[in-house]
């Protein structure tokens, strides 16, 4: 199984969570020293937003585990403000690493999923389900995310891969003090990542394959 976006703070929870259980992991993400920090998993050092990066998932996954069963895709990245005040290349970033990225490394990896008969997790948002203001863009990348996996679910039947579309309500992960632009509004205190990256393991052991915000 790969988890891609290893080292962010829900991706490193779901990391920890499915060691617990006994996964036999890649763990994919940019910085080397902080997937060894992880100290669990076989490091693969790759950016989402490469079209490369599946290339590397899928030379990883043959040399150590043999194949692969699964795919958690927990990378992503923010930004706020008025669509108008929003830079160009904001934009573009939005939809590289949460959209575009992400499609590239399906087309590489899907076919060892076809093989094992395995399983896609794509991680969207709440904002998929409600688009918000200010958010325009950063709402408009999870809503397509959540459209690949609808999509992808139905595409996939016959080859019997399950494609997991989670959608997590607002979760206390640091992520909007990170944004590529603009400042988070103020925003009810999230959801304990802990307790949601539980949840969505948990969902992957039931096969609860549609996990909506209120579902957590």
């Amino acid at each position: 199984m790969a988890v891609v976006g290893a080292t962010g703070a829900l991706g490193s929870l779901i990391v920890a969570e499915l060691t617990l259980r006994g996964a036999h992991l890649l763990v994919v993400g940019r910085d080397a020293d902080r997937l060894a920090a992880l100290g669990t998993g076989v490091p693969v050092v790759a950016d989402v937003g490469d079209a490369t990066a599946g290339d590397a998932v899928v030379a990883a996954a043959h040399e150590h585990l043999g194949g692969l069963d699964g795919l958690v895709n927990a990378a992503g990245v923010v930004a706020f403000g008025g669509l108008v005040d929003t830079a160009d290349e904001v934009v573009e970033e939005l939809f590289l690493t949460n959209v575009i990225g992400p499609l590239f490394l399906l087309r590489r990896v899907v076919p060892l999923l076809e093989e094992s008969q395995g399983f896609v997790l794509q991680i969207s948002a709440v904002v998929a389900e409600r688009p918000m203001p200010r958010m325009v863009a950063y709402s408009a990348t999870k809503a397509a995310a959540s459209a690949v996996a609808t999509a992808l679910r139905t595409e996939l039947r016959r080859s019997r891969v399950d494609v997991y579309d989670v959608r997590p309500p607002h979760t206390e992960t640091g992520l909007a003090s990170r944004p590529l632009a603009g400042e988070a509004p103020r925003l009810p205190a999230g959801k304990d990542p802990a307790a949601v990256a539980r949840r969505i393991v948990d969902a992957l052991a039931a096969g609860e394959q549609d996990l909506g915000a209120d579902s957590f």
